[in-house]
This record gives C-alpha cells, structure tokens and sequence, in this order.
C-alpha cells in the first residue's frame, strides 16, 4: 500500500481522535482528519505545529516516520518506533552475527547497483554512461579498491560539469541534494525497521555518531532517483533554492515508479522489498539483496 508523505509548513495543531490524526490549522482554523495507517512520513517544517503525545504514539506504533526540521527549515531530528516487527530479536541476531565476508559481499552488491543506477541516470539525461562501466563491472568484495569514490568524481562531473564539488555546505546544488537525501534517509529508516531491522548496526558506515549507519548503507544505490530530481530542478533554475515548490518535488520522489524484481512499484513501496531481501541475504547468506532500477 502507498503511505502518505504529510508536509507541515504552517501553524498548526496536531492530536489524535478516534485513530485520525486531527489536524487544525491554526491560520485558518479548518480541520482535516488523516487515517493514522494511511500515513508514512510526517515532515514538520515550521516551528509552530504543535503534537499530543497520544498522536506521536500512535504514529510511532504504525511506523510512521516523522521528521523535525530546524530553525534554517532542514531535516534534522526523525523520530522511530522502538519495536516495529513481529520478529525483531530474531533480525536482529541476523544482524549481530553476520560474519564479515557476508556483509563484505553485500556492500559490493550496493555499490555495483548504485554505480549502474547512476550510469542509467546519466544516459537518461543525455550524458555519457558508458563511462561508469568498467567501474560496476570490477567491484570486489567490500569495494576494497573504492570504486564508489572513482566512480562519484566523474559521475558528478559528468552531471554538473567538471567545477561542480559535492560537499554538504556547498553551493547549489548541494542544498537540494542535502534535503532530498535527509527525505530518503528517513524513509530508508522507516523501511529498515519495518523489516525487523536495527538501523544501527550498520554493514560499511560505523561513525560512532551516526544514529542510522545502516539507513546509509542501504539508501546509497537509491540516491540516484533524487539525483534525477535535483538536477531537473537545476537546470530549470541555475539559482534554485530550497524553496516550497523545490521541496515538494523532493518529496515526491518517494512515489516515483521503478523497476524492482521485474516489477513496477513506487519508490517507497521498493525500499520495503529491498529491506526485505536483506533479512534474507543475512539470514542464508546466499540470497542476494533487491534493488531497483529506473524505468
């Protein structure tokens, strides 16, 4: 089932009734009712909407995830459920005792996704693909010789011209990458959890400071669909910044249709069966995890 991705920019006043989320609006006192089970993702923008806690309860117990923005209107806080699955302890003994050439061959499977998403990415957008080849077809086991890396500088250059940096505080695009990533994270998280799984035990990223080392792991071959996204917001307006309309788009991408296990799906409903596949690949170690392509 597609969840919905609720956007709060405004004032308002959130409780729970009868399993709805009431919403008041503060400015214009209207009031919307939203079955809690139809809702994925909260994200509250402004810093005067207002929760009960029986409402982040209740979002909490049906996995929603919701995401606070700070002061400068950038995710920076999620809120997850504790327990999420029937079978957690279970998953999560998976987790603990997968042996490192496991997680070493899921991580090369990642990155040899990621690096075809983005050759895919590139060709769709007229670029030259070809030219990420030799680097998805020659990941070894854990990326040891970083073929991620060799393969970003000359994706991002082949995106944004060879003056373009990839850095967090850089200019734009780099702000709209920034928010579409956080989105995606979080959702991500909210797969993870759904599936049983620890979002802390992470398989390649292990900052000691990093609530969701394994949200990063697994969410590397989907960034390329906010990539898509970015950069048709950029070449729109060389100047875009982050502003409403830009975020909705950024959103959106979680509905955007892709190709997964030879089948169409959105975006959100895909990160649920790559999550999936991931509890079978610890479990047998055999299996291999799923991950989606561009149509």
């Amino acid at each position: 089932m597609i969840k919905q991705t609720l956007f709060f920019t405004t004032p308002a006043s959130l409780s729970l009734k009868y399993n709805q989320m009431e919403i008041r609006c503060k400015d214009t006192e209207e009031v919307i009712t939203r079955p809690i089970e139809d809702v994925g993702v909260v994200i509250v923008e402004n810093q005067m909407v207002h929760f009960t806690i029986p409402l982040l309860n209740a979002l909490s117990d049906n996995n929603v995830a919701v995401i606070f923005c700070n002061a400068q209107c950038m995710p920076s806080t999620m809120l997850m459920p504790l327990e999420s699955n029937a079978i957690q302890q279970e998953v999560y003994r998976f987790q603990i005792e997968a042996s490192l050439p496991t997680k070493k061959r899921i991580w090369k499977d990642i990155i040899e996704y990621k690096i075809r998403n983005q050759a895919a990415l590139l060709d769709i957008l007229g670029r030259d693909g070809k030219i990420l080849k030799p680097y998805y077809m020659n990941v070894l086991s854990g990326d040891s010789d970083n073929r991620e890396g060799l393969a970003a500088k000359i994706y991002w250059q082949q995106m944004y011209g060879r003056q373009f940096n990839r850095n967090r505080n850089g200019e734009s695009p780099n702000s709209l990458l920034n928010y579409g990533y956080t989105i995606l994270r979080a959702a991500v998280a909210r797969a993870l959890l759904g599936s049983g799984l620890f979002p802390a035990f992470g398989l390649f990223h292990r900052n000691r400071y990093n609530a969701f080392p394994l949200a990063d792991d697994v969410m590397e071959p989907y960034r390329p669909f906010v990539d898509q996204v970015v950069f048709q917001i950029f070449v729109s307006s060389p100047d875009a910044y982050l502003d409403k309309e830009a975020k909705q788009s950024l959103v959106k991408v979680l509905f955007t249709d892709v190709k997964i296990n030879g089948q169409m799906h959105p975006l959100q409903v895909a990160l649920s069966i790559t999550t999936a596949s991931l509890v079978r690949t610890l479990k047998d170690k055999k299996e291999n995890i799923i991950y989606p392509s561009f149509v």
